[in-house]
């Protein structure tokens, strides 16, 4: 043990810098990362392969911010090397402010990087809780169109004033109003389905309603142009997969309130906003061509006279609910009004939806405030040891404002880090765990009064650009205020003060 000990007295080792990242990192912390990664890639191909439908694993659960803490890791063993490579360079400008601040950024130790790690998760469930309410509010606005079919509707079972759809496109924010018959045919010996015919007078107008509610696009020139396209022969129609797959390239013939007629299959939809039923089957026809073939009957109302408008609002504009339902009350035929507004809100009208909600927009909020937190505690931790450098750098002549431009440089690039990091962690989360994580409970709930059909795609995670910039944005807007306050503080005080300060800080 003497020996040893005189050993160790005749080559003294010089005290280690706290200030200084280790160019190799201890084992012990790769160790840590490397369990990290593997209980990241556990979770998420737990989560993926198995779903949140049982909500009793703790461990899928956490996922986002297991992802987030696996990103953070990542971020802290790269996060020097491009602040070196560019002190290098800087190091070669007039003046020292550019390479002392990223030499200083750069050089940070690995506790000074703690606060990175807790930006990025509290970033990321802000990101997280924000990318859920705008897959539940896609979805809810996806069943709400699928539902109504336009931003309005007015149906009956028998056949609408000729007037009508006139009198609805006077109501006001209504903007274009498309007229469809449409018959019910049950299953028969050529079409062994029950299906819907359509009949659509103006398929230009119809293909812009169906452009507007977001679904599938309406061939309207696979109906030919005119009357003309239907004069002798059979219609080409618009069809369901399944009538498709019937007719094939052939011909079935179908009956109609003014006639009978054959179709052929000229294009396939799986789904059109004139169907009420999403998941139906239907058949797609001009009007103008049917009245060609049958001028006679089509030319009476109560042979071909529309049964549904589909109206759209106009632009910057909003549909007067009661003005159009007087409008609809005033005709012969009794006629219901659907909004698909007001179909949106019933989706939300129930605990389940309106605690989820609140749940969420917490997270966000909880996520948005401990990332404030982080920040402010890591300036404040570091605050008296970056008054004491100013000091002294202002004994040696610096000035007042290339002592700010010193502490954006030195602390700005951590902040910068976590805001793009927390932004690209969040677009991560979407495709990463969006394909285990089912909205539907949150989206349309259970309640017996929701007569909403969901639609079977489009439920899902879905990025939302506020949720992940503004706390980004805001976390740099505040790390410069408070930076800036810092070092307009310091320069009002004495540099005798501050330089004390720092000696029993160090």
């Amino acid at each position: 043990m003497p020996l040893r000990a005189t050993l160790a007295a005749r080559r003294p080792r010089p005290a280690e810098r706290e200030d200084l990242v280790a160019q190799r990192p201890s084992r012990r912390r790769l160790v840590i990362e490397l369990t990290v990664t593997v209980l990241v890639a556990a979770a998420v191909a737990g989560l993926r392969r198995r779903g949140t439908a049982d909500g009793s694993d703790p461990f899928l659960a956490a996922a986002p911010v297991l992802v987030a803490v696996a990103a953070a890791l990542v971020l802290l063993r790269i996060y020097p090397l491009p602040l070196r490579r560019l002190a290098r360079p800087a190091a070669r400008l007039r003046g020292a402010v550019t390479h002392l601040g990223l030499a200083r950024a750069g050089r940070a130790s690995s506790g000074g990087q703690l606060p990175l790690l807790a930006l990025l998760v509290a970033l990321t469930v802000a990101s997280f809780g924000g990318s859920v309410l705008a897959g539940i509010g896609h979805a809810r606005d996806r069943a709400a169109a699928v539902a109504v079919g336009a931003d309005a509707r007015v149906d009956s079972i028998y056949p609408l004033d000729a007037d009508l759809p006139g009198e609805v496109a006077k109501v006001p924010g209504v903007g274009e109003v498309a007229a469809i018959r449409v018959e019910p045919h049950a299953a028969s010996q050529d079409i062994p389905l029950n299906f819907d015919l359509l009949i659509v007078d103006d398929p230009a107008l119809y293909a812009r309603i169906t452009h507007s509610v977001g679904m599938p696009a309406f061939p309207a020139d696979a109906l030919g142009a005119g009357a003309a396209a239907g004069a002798h022969g059979p219609l080409p129609a618009v069809v369901s997969p399944k009538i498709a797959d019937l007719i094939g390239g052939g011909t079935k013939p179908v009956d109609t309130g003014v006639g009978a007629i054959g179709i052929r299959a000229a294009a396939t939809l799986r789904s059109t906003p004139a169907d009420s039923d999403s998941d139906g089957d239907f058949v797609i026809v001009s009007g103008r061509q049917l009245r060609a073939q049958h001028a006679r009957l089509a030319a009476l109302p109560q042979y071909g006279g529309p049964t549904t408008l589909l109206a759209t609002t106009a632009p910057g504009r909003h549909i007067d609910a009661a003005a159009l339902r007087k409008v609809a009350a005033g005709g012969s035929s009794p006629a219901t009004v659907e909004l698909r507004s007001q179909t949106r809100a019933v989706l939300s009208d129930s605990p389940l939806q309106s605690g989820a909600r609140k749940l969420y927009l917490a997270a966000v909020a909880a996520g948005a405030g401990y990332s404030v937190l982080a920040l402010l505690l890591s300036l404040m931790a570091a605050a008296p040891g970056r008054r004491a450098l100013l000091a002294r750098l202002r004994t040696l002549g610096m000035p007042q404002r290339q002592s700010r431009r010193l502490v954006l440089l030195e602390m700005l690039p951590q902040v910068l880090l976590a805001a793009v990091g927390g932004v690209l962690v969040g677009l991560a989360v979407v495709p990463l765990l969006g394909p285990g994580i089912d909205l539907h409970a949150l989206t349309f709930g259970g309640s017996a009064r929701t007569a909403v059909p969901s639609p079977s795609a489009g439920v899902g995670l879905r990025a939302d650009p506020w949720s992940l910039a503004l706390p980004s944005a805001g976390l740099l807007l505040l790390a410069c205020a408070v930076l800036l306050g810092q070092a307009w503080a310091s320069g009002r005080r004495r540099e005798s003060t501050e330089l004390r300060a720092g000696d029993r800080t160090t």
